[in-house]
C-alpha cells in the first residue's frame, strides 16, 4: 500500500506543534497538575481552539473541518509529544461521532464544549471534572449526561496531571419515576468510538515515546562520565538505538490503523490520505487496532524505561519535567486496553485463540 501524508496534513501537525510549543510549556503542564481553576489545567486549549483543532472531525456544516482521523492522527502525536492536558481526545476525536445535535458540534467545533467519555472496559472517566459533557457506556446504551447532573468521585492514579473519576448517577429518590437520571441515549454505536479513541491514544503515545527519546539523547550528549559523555558508551547507545527502532516500528501501524478506522466508519472520511479507498473488514480494522495500541504502548513503555536509566536517579524526582511524560505514558499505555489486552486480541484474531502457546 502506498502511503505519504498530503501537505496538508503535514501542515496541520506542524501548525498544532507549534501552537503547543508556544503555550504548553513543560511548566504549564506541571501546573495542570497542582490544584487549580480549569483555565489553568487547560494550557493551550483556547489556541488550539482558534485553529481549528477541536473541529477537525466535526462534519462542515457544523463549523468543522470534516477531515478523518487519519488527516489528524499526526495533530494528536503532537499533543502526546506536548503532554497536553485534558481530555483531548475524549473531546477531538471521540465526540465527533457520538453527538448528533447540531449545537454540540458546533460548540464542539468551536471549542466550547469538552467532553470526557466511559467506554468499553474503563472503568473510570478520565478529566471528567474538566468536562462539560460526559458520555457513558451503560448496559450497551450510550448516554450523553451533563457533567453537573452526576457524582464525580476522585480515583488514585500514577498521572497527577491526567486525573480519573468514578461517575455515579442520580439517586433513584431524586427523580420523578424511581429512576435515576441517566441523561440522553445515543443512537450510535461504541464500537467506532471506541476504536477511534484507541488509535488516537496510540497515536498520543508515539508522540510520548519520541519526546523522551529526544530528551534522553540529549541528556547523553551532555552528561559526562569518566570524561566522556555517557552518550558514547555502548551500552546506552544500543538502549537509544532500540527506542528509535521500537518507535519506528509503531508508528505506521498506528497511521495504518488511523486509516482502517476512517474506512470502517459509516460516512468516508472529507479528504486525507487515501480516503477513497475501500472499506476493511471488522476483523480486519479492530486487528489493525490492536497492532497499533499494543506497538505504541510497548515502544512508549520503552522509551520511559530508557529515559530513566540514562537519567539515573535524578530521572524518578520532582526536580525534572521529565516525570510529567513519564507519568503520562504510564497512564496512556492502560488506556483504552492496555499492551496485554490488545496483544490477545491479535492473538485470537490470527491464532483463533487468545491464550499462548509454548512450544517444546
Amino acid at each position: 500500500m502506498k502511503f505519504a501524508f498530503t501537505d496538508d496534513q503535514l501542515a496541520l501537525a506542524s501548525t498544532v506543534r507549534q501552537v503547543l510549543a508556544a503555550h504548553c510549556p513543560a511548566a504549564a503542564v506541571r501546573q495542570a497538575g497542582k490544584a487549580a481553576p480549569a483555565a489553568e489545567r487547560l494550557p493551550a486549549w483556547p489556541q488550539l481552539a482558534e485553529i481549528g483543532f477541536f473541529g477537525m472531525l466535526v462534519p462542515e456544516p457544523h463549523d468543522g473541518l470534516g477531515l478523518g482521523l487519519a488527516d489528524a492522527i499526526l495533530a494528536f502525536e503532537e499533543t502526546g509529544r506536548a503532554a497536553l492536558p485534558g481530555p483531548v481526545v475524549e473531546t477531538a476525536a471521540v465526540a465527533p461521532g457520538l453527538l448528533g445535535d447540531d449545537d454540540l458540534l458546533v460548540r464542539l467545533a468551536e471549542g466550547r464544549l469538552r467532553v470526557s467519555v466511559r467506554l468499553g472496559d474503563q472503568v473510570y472517566a478520565p478529566d471528567a471534572d474538566l468536562a462539560d459533557l460526559l458520555v457513558v457506556e451503560r448496559h450497551g446504551e450510550l448516554r450523553a449526561v451533563p457533567a453537573g447532573s452526576v457524582r464525580l468521585t476522585p480515583q488514585a492514579g500514577v498521572d497527577p496531571v491526567r486525573r480519573l473519576f468514578s461517575v455515579a448517577f442520580g439517586s433513584p429518590e431524586a427523580v420523578d419515576g424511581g429512576k435515576p437520571q441517566l441523561g440522553r441515549r445515543l443512537d450510535v454505536s461504541a464500537v467506532h468510538a471506541l476504536r477511534t479513541a484507541t488509535v488516537a491514544v496510540a497515536a498520543q503515545l508515539v508522540g510520548l515515546a519520541r519526546h523522551l527519546l529526544e530528551t534522553s539523547v540529549e541528556y547523553a550528549k551532555s552528561r559526562r562520565q569518566f570524561g566522556a559523555p555517557i552518550g558514547s558508551f555502548q551500552a546506552v547507545k544500543h538502549q537509544l538505538a532500540d527506542v528509535a527502532i521500537a518507535v519506528d516500528f509503531a508508528a505506521p501501524l498506528v497511521y495504518a490503523a488511523a486509516l482502517a478506522v476512517d474506512r470502517a466508519g459509516r460516512t468516508a472520511p472529507a479528504g486525507g490520505v487515501d480516503s477513497a479507498g475501500p472499506t476493511v473488514a471488522v476483523g480486519e480494522v479492530d486487528r489493525a487496532v490492536s497492532a497499533a495500541k499494543a506497538a505504541a504502548g510497548e515502544a512508549a513503555t520503552r522509551a520511559a524505561r530508557v529515559a530513566l536509566q540514562v537519567h539515573g536517579a535524578i530521572g524518578y524526582t520532582g526536580e525534572l519535567d521529565l516525570r510529567l511524560w513519564l507519568a503520562r505514558v504510564w497512564s496512556l499505555a492502560s488506556a483504552y486496553g492496555d499492551t496485554g489486552v490488545h496483544r490477545s486480541r491479535l492473538r485470537a484474531a490470527i491464532l483463533g485463540t487468545p491464550d499462548l502457546t509454548r512450544w517444546p
